[in-house]
């Protein structure tokens, strides 16, 4: 590889990095990694037959929100990030997981009201930003 090369690759890098969104500046990225942290504390609880299954379904489940959050930021396009806040919007998935957990009798009633009221909160935000992205590319292509 030339100096020139090199060069035009690392201002392309450059200029890649200083594009991306700050994920961490977004109230809901902050509040779902709060929220994965959460289940894994009422997860520890859980009988341990459920280490390999609904544990395991749920830790992943929970950890996808806030990580499609900062995928989708690192994305170039409105169009993109909007895709990842979609995804990320499946918080509905942990919602059932929850209400599983609950009816199972493996979380109170109490645990499974403040994740769920989270998870809501969290889910309503994704979707206004998501519509506002969305509203500001199709005004972009106008």
């Amino acid at each position: 590889m030339t100096q020139t090369q090199t060069l035009t690759q690392t201002q392309t890098l450059t200029q890649t990095w200083t594009k991306m969104r700050n994920f961490r500046k977004y109230d809901f990225w902050l509040d779902s990694k709060n929220l994965a942290k959460e289940v894994y504390i009422i997860l520890q609880k859980f009988p341990i037959e459920e280490k390999f299954a609904l544990c395991d379904q749920l830790r992943r489940s929970v950890v996808s929100i806030s990580s499609n959050i900062t995928e989708g930021a690192a994305r170039e396009s409105e169009f993109d990030f909007a895709r990842f806040l979609d995804i990320a919007g499946s918080a509905c998935e942990v919602e059932t997981q929850i209400e599983i957990a609950f009816d199972l009798g493996y979380m109170s009633q109490e645990q499974k009201d403040l994740v769920i009221g989270q998870l809501q909160s969290i889910e309503r935000r994704l979707v206004a930003f998501k519509d506002k992205l969305l509203e500001k590319k199709k005004k972009s292509m106008s």
